[in-house]
């Protein structure tokens, strides 16, 4: 299909849902048509209850229902619709989807914390030159931390964290009401935040933040704007905004920095974990590129449309990537997994007019096929099942829940 292209996305997070819609004139760029940003909290009552709230419900639905108003007058002709942890969470989640479905007309798909990262690794590679070196990216939502190892290739590893700010600030609070206390519990239960042994004993090239928190610091750190639209912001000045956030209470943070009221409780958790990772890796700065998963999901649908099978090349070698660490991670004999992988999918292809099945399967055999035998690691006896158990368990980036 040949550009321009109208196209749209809707992140369901746990603290908003965002719309986004662009004009595609290629792969690399484009032109944002609208940006929306509903302040729905859905991670509220989830990250407390398991469930969500029939009102909040209801006022998501009406959320979507503009979000499908804006697709028809921004003449969008292709969009996605992706929910995150709160909606992964919640035990009536499914019902949220289908009355989205029913109500607003939009498919709404809940994707994993790898998928998540996936997707925000293609935003910031447009924004940021990753080069050749080994990158540390930190996506903070709502309701979890997603950590990433990439390069300029894809993503090396991926590990996801139930430290989200608002699942931090609504477990702590029940805790403790009183400001002083809530600060030690928060300060206490982040320092026991652990990254892979790969980020800690090899330092990375840099620190890249993303996430409507680390936007917000980086304008009350005064952080330096570079070429690109990129913020530096200097572990220094963040550890004297956390100082100075300690010491406010909500209405004082609002009145001070101007922050808006779901900005301001979640603010001081959220920095709290982006400096507990900055000072692991010893990162003296923090690259903010100011996007997301929106901005992941415009850029994954585009290259989709504009090539259909570089675009699938360069999926298949991120989860090969990411599946040949998994593998490794649990001793696995790698030439046996790669053999077995080829023919595979030597067979799969040779089949298809039969089987009739496309990409999304062929990339879940490629990565079933190298795994077959990870559990032996845990004993060859009914090693299928320790496989099974250990993918279960295991987060690959391109893959949903």
């Amino acid at each position: 299909m040949r550009p321009p292209f109208r196209i749209a996305s809707i992140d369901i997070g746990s603290n908003a849902i965002r719309y986004l819609s662009a004009v595609f004139e290629s792969s690399h760029t484009f032109k944002v048509i609208e940006s929306e940003r509903y302040p729905v909290r859905l991670g509220h009552d989830v990250f407390i209850s398991g469930v969500l709230e029939s009102s909040v419900m209801e006022r998501a639905v009406e959320c979507l229902r503009d979000a499908a108003a804006r697709m028809k007058r921004d003449l969008i002709s292709h969009h996605r619709c992706v929910a995150t942890s709160a909606v992964r969470e919640a035990g009536n989640g499914k019902d949220l989807i289908l009355s989205i479905m029913r109500e607003a007309g939009i498919e709404v798909q809940v994707i994993s914390g790898s998928e998540e990262a996936r997707l925000v690794h293609l935003a910031v590679r447009r924004r940021i030159d990753l080069g050749t070196g080994q990158w540390l990216l930190v996506d903070i939502g709502g309701g979890s931390v997603e950590v990433s190892l990439c390069d300029g290739g894809g993503i090396i590893w991926s590990e996801s964290h139930t430290m989200g700010a608002i699942r931090l600030l609504e477990e702590l609070s029940l805790s403790s009401e009183e400001p002083g206390r809530f600060n030690r519990l928060l300060t206490e239960y982040v320092s026991t935040l652990r990254i892979h042994s790969v980020a800690r004993n090899k330092k990375p090239a840099g620190l890249v933040a993303t996430g409507g928190n680390i936007e917000e610091l980086a304008a009350l750190t005064g952080a330096a704007l570079l070429e690109g639209g990129v913020f530096v912001i200097k572990t220094a000045a963040l550890r004297a905004v956390i100082k100075s956030l300690w010491g406010m209470s909500f209405r004082e943070r609002v009145e001070t920095y101007g922050l808006r009221p779901d900005r301001a409780d979640v603010i001081l958790p959220a920095a709290v974990v982006y400096e507990r990772i900055a000072r692991m890796t010893g990162a003296r700065e923090i690259l903010v590129p100011c996007v997301g998963v929106k901005e992941g999901v415009v850029y994954d649908i585009a290259d989709e449309l504009m090539s259909e099978r570089g675009h699938r090349t360069n999926v298949e070698a991120a989860v090969l990537s990411a599946a040949t660490n998994l593998g490794r991670k649990y001793l696995f004999d790698q030439a046996h997994g790669e053999h077995v992988m080829l023919l595979a999918l030597s067979l799969f292809d040779q089949t298809a007019a039969l089987h009739g099945l496309g990409h999304g399967e062929r990339k879940a055999l490629m990565a079933a096929a190298l795994l077959h035998d990870i559990g032996s690691f845990i004993s060859f006896k009914r090693h299928h099942k320790h496989t099974l158990y250990l993918l279960s368990q295991s987060e690959l980036p391109g893959f949903s829940e």
